[in-house]
């Protein structure tokens, strides 16, 4: 613990450092909030659009966030103990981006086919089953469900961290392993349902078995970038400098650059399952997505988001580079966002690829609020989780 102690002024952020990033994010809340309330005034089918995407993003860095400091707990991992506040800061946004999910729950008329009076009416065989999982009511409690059970688990999970800071958790250790155990396998079962209901669900006709995990499966790697460029900036403000090392990050490179193998398989797995069988009511997600423009998003996820992230973290050297790291990481969350604008888009606009003003706006209304939530906690804890018992191996990590 001596090492803790001795480094212990850099696990707090400066209050006037915190001062300005809140004042920042609060105005970028304003900003961003005032247009995309004028922008729902006004164009209702284009805010929803876009607002799910934007949410969608941001929710995706919670849940990733929760699901990476569960499997730190459930395998006792040394080496991340570092990086595990930061994770938990993260987390700790699900009761935000609970509150976030109004808007998609006031805009199921507008954004879903199957939401709107008659539809689930009509002389259709393949939808019989699905009228009875296609309700206004049922997805709404669906959904509270998905998102009272995150939020549960990320509270649960802080609160017994933060007990460690205070000395007042003994068995905290054991304590988080018995939320994270169970809570890993509720958290793969409401995520990839939610992929379902919220994504999936906009083309009613269409599905695939393996639809949820691609979603999650881009949310985890999105998250790992999003956790490097949080580490790498608050170095940039003299925080944490000696608590996480070259070594930490050559972890998280070899993360990102495992999951981007594992975003693509899985990608690849539903293309090539569907071309094979090639049945029409499989093929129609596709068929929007190689058509027009969007054949053009299609090719730049496939080198964007698989091939250029690939070689570029492949060195070994890359993953000790902190700029290049930087750069990777960056270039993933760019990559997330085109994803999920490719997955929600073509149902909005089928014939060809729309960006426009409310996409920004959504993207700052909701991602300062994100960071808010994030920003807030902060101040209120060390950035480190400096009561675990593991910090010391953390700090002294190295890799082979």
């Amino acid at each position: 613990m001596h090492d803790v102690n001795q480094a212990k002024e850099s696990y707090y952020l400066d209050a006037g450092a915190w001062s300005r990033g809140w004042r920042l994010l609060l105005a970028g809340a304003a900003a961003g909030w005032a247009a995309s309330l004028y922008g729902w005034a006004t164009d209702a089918y284009d805010f929803h659009g876009s607002y799910l995407v934007n949410y969608l993003f941001f929710l995706s860095l919670a849940w990733g966030a929760l699901f990476f400091v569960m499997i730190q707990h459930v395998t006792t991992a040394a080496w991340s103990v570092a990086l595990r506040r930061l994770m938990e800061n993260a987390m700790a946004t699900m009761p935000a981006m609970t509150l976030l999910f109004l808007p998609v729950a006031l805009g199921l008329n507008t954004l879903y086919e199957w939401a709107k009076p008659g539809f689930l009416n009509a002389h259709d065989p393949n939808m019989r089953f699905k009228a009875i999982f296609f309700s206004q009511p049922f997805y709404l409690i669906r959904s509270g469900i998905y998102l009272a059970v995150w939020s549960v688990l990320a509270i649960a999970l802080y609160r017994n961290s933060v007990a460690q800071d205070a000395g007042g958790s003994v068995d905290g250790a054991a304590r988080a392993r018995r939320w994270s155990a169970p809570g890993l396998l509720a958290l793969t079962a409401t995520v990839t349902m939610a992929g379902v209901d919220w994504v999936m669900s906009l083309d009613p006709h269409w599905y695939s078995t393996i639809f949820g995990v691609y979603v999650f499966s881009g949310g985890a790697l999105a998250f790992l970038a999003a956790l490097t460029l949080a580490a790498l900036g608050l170095q940039r403000l003299g925080m944490l400098r000696r608590a996480i090392t070259v070594e930490h990050y050559h972890d998280l490179g070899k993360w990102m650059f495992g999951l981007t193998v594992w975003w693509a398989y899985i990608g690849f797995s539903q293309y090539m399952l569907i071309w094979y069988a090639n049945l029409p009511e499989e093929t129609t997600f596709y068929h929007a997505r190689f058509a027009s423009y969007w054949s053009w998003v299609s090719a730049g996820l496939l080198l964007g988001h698989f091939v250029v992230p690939f070689v570029l973290l492949m060195p070994r050297a890359a993953k000790r580079s902190r700029k290049v790291l930087g750069l990777a990481a960056a270039w993933l969350l760019i990559m997330h966002g085109m994803d999920l604008h490719w997955l929600v888009m073509p149902s909005v606009h089928p014939h060809a690829f729309h960006i426009q003003w409310l996409d920004v706006a959504t993207f700052v209304a909701v991602g300062s609020s994100f960071g808010l939530a994030f920003w807030h906690r902060l101040r209120r804890n060390a950035l480190a989780p400096v009561g675990d018992a593991r910090l010391a191996e953390s700090l002294a990590h190295h890799n082979a």
